[in-house]
């Protein structure tokens, strides 16, 4: 049944979708509001049925008048998107002095002109696929983004042209980033589907993860992901993530009763405090180097097992356990990282990971003098190895790099910084002393 005229008044003043209303009864604005498209577009909105074309406002959003505005942060992939682009501009508001312009026969260089103006334009004329293109590309051409985002959602409601904006990359990207942003999943899913990018379709329906809290549920939508069509190294990093999640999963179970068990001595000198699901990767290494460091590698929780299952590298794995043991205090395990032997039984010190860099991480976490001066020690530029002792009151350092210099100014400024009657005040005055020592100075 059709609304009467006073109940169409009432229903564009009362509902929170406000169209364009014209004062001028005379003008030829009144007529449109008064025509069959109009009252078309009340039909839209409470869903009454009538065969007339639609008439479609775009106003500034981007969105047809009458449609609700989506918001969101979800962001899809670097190559999909450009944080850079804004949105939104307000909508478009005009005097209705202005409003004379409005239906206006404007080409689509002179349209996209005036909204960049901030102008009120009708975008309903451009029909064709032929208008459509041109319009879009020259609102591509002006590198205006809230333009292009605004032509590209009017000229995308036909399917046909999803093709189109393949050859428009400027305009692809910001309609993409706009479907993310709004978390539009059906119309991106079904863009990204026209396109025939089947990868990122994949990637797509794989961050749906996000969402799922219970961690089996999360693991078992992991798993039906297996079988998406990912690119090798999107396979790979997913393929991870199931392997991960299912054994932090195993590993979170055994600790807790052993927790609540009271027997672990680990466990009740440092309580754990959170839980290890859906950590990262090398938090979960660091976690099973701080609780599980001397386990076999047969079992999940092995930091050793874990370094293998995920190809983690040398100087990673190196870092993350040294980080864990020092924290523990665990010197020997410290010490025992740096050992190597060769081939005809000697041990040395070795790492992967620049001694001074070592030093800084032993600091950090209050080792002794005695461990500090062992590896400061090892630093092999000589400017830098003082600054690390001089700092750390490594005071055999210094004089033994001062010996190894032959500097002997050094060595008698530095006998003026040391305690009166000392053994490093008396190990400096035997070395001056000294006659096999060639001093440069």
């Amino acid at each position: 049944m059709m609304k009467s005229k006073p109940d169409e008044e009432d229903y564009w003043n009362s509902s929170k979708f406000k169209a364009f209303t014209f004062d001028d009864e005379d003008d030829e604005f009144s007529r449109l509001k008064e025509s069959k498209q109009a009252v078309n577009s009340i039909r839209r909105l409470v869903e009454e049925d009538d065969d007339e074309d639609d008439v479609e406002k775009v106003s500034w959003s981007g969105e047809p008048v009458g449609r609700k505005t989506k918001t969101g942060s979800f962001q899809f992939s670097d190559s999909l998107s450009d944080s850079s682009v804004r949105l939104y501009a307000p909508e478009l508001r005009k005097p209705k002095s202005e409003y004379k312009d409005y239906v206006s026969d404007w080409s689509p260089e002179e349209t996209v002109h005036r909204m960049q103006q901030g102008k009120a334009v009708s975008l309903e004329k451009f029909r064709s696929l032929q208008d459509k293109l041109l319009l879009l590309d020259f609102s591509i051409s002006a590198h205006d983004g809230n333009v292009i985002t605004a032509v590209t959602l009017f000229t995308i409601t036909f399917t046909v042209l999803f093709r189109e904006l393949e050859s428009r990359q400027t305009a692809l990207r910001h309609f993409i980033h706009y479907l993310t942003e709004t978390r539009d999943q059906r119309l991106l899913l079904e863009l990204l589907r026209a396109l025939g990018r089947t990868e990122d379709i994949a990637l797509l329906q794989y961050k749906e993860h996000l969402s799922i809290a219970d961690e089996n549920k999360r693991r078992d939508f992991l798993k039906s992901c297996l079988s998406l069509p990912f690119s090798p190294e999107d396979s790979a990093h997913v393929q991870d993530h199931y392997t991960l999640l299912e054994r932090q999963i195993i590993i979170e179970a055994t600790d807790r009763q052993a927790e609540r068990g009271g027997k672990v001595e680990i466990f009740q000198k440092f309580p754990r405090r959170a839980s290890i699901l859906n950590m990262p990767l090398i938090t979960t290494l660091y976690y099973c180097c701080f609780y599980h460091y001397t386990e076999s590698e047969g079992t999940y929780s092995s930091p050793l097992n874990v370094r293998q299952t995920f190809r983690i590298s040398e100087k990673q794995f190196f870092v993350t356990a040294l980080a864990a043991r020092a924290k523990l205090k665990a010197w020997v395990d410290v010490d025992a990282l740096f050992t190597s032997r060769n081939w005809l039984g000697f041990t040395r010190k070795k790492s992967p990971l620049g001694f001074h860099r070592v030093v800084d991480i032993l600091q950090k976490n209050s080792a002794p003098t005695q461990v500090l001066q062992e590896y400061v020690g090892l630093v092999d530029d000589a400017e830098l190895r003082i600054s690390l002792a001089q700092k750390h009151k490594c005071h055999d350092i210094i004089i033994n790099t001062y010996r190894d210099l032959k500097d002997r100014q050094q060595l008698l400024g530095y006998r003026g910084k040391v305690e009166r009657g000392s053994v490093e005040e008396r190990k400096i005055n035997e070395l001056l002393d000294n006659p096999q020592i060639r001093w440069k100075n």
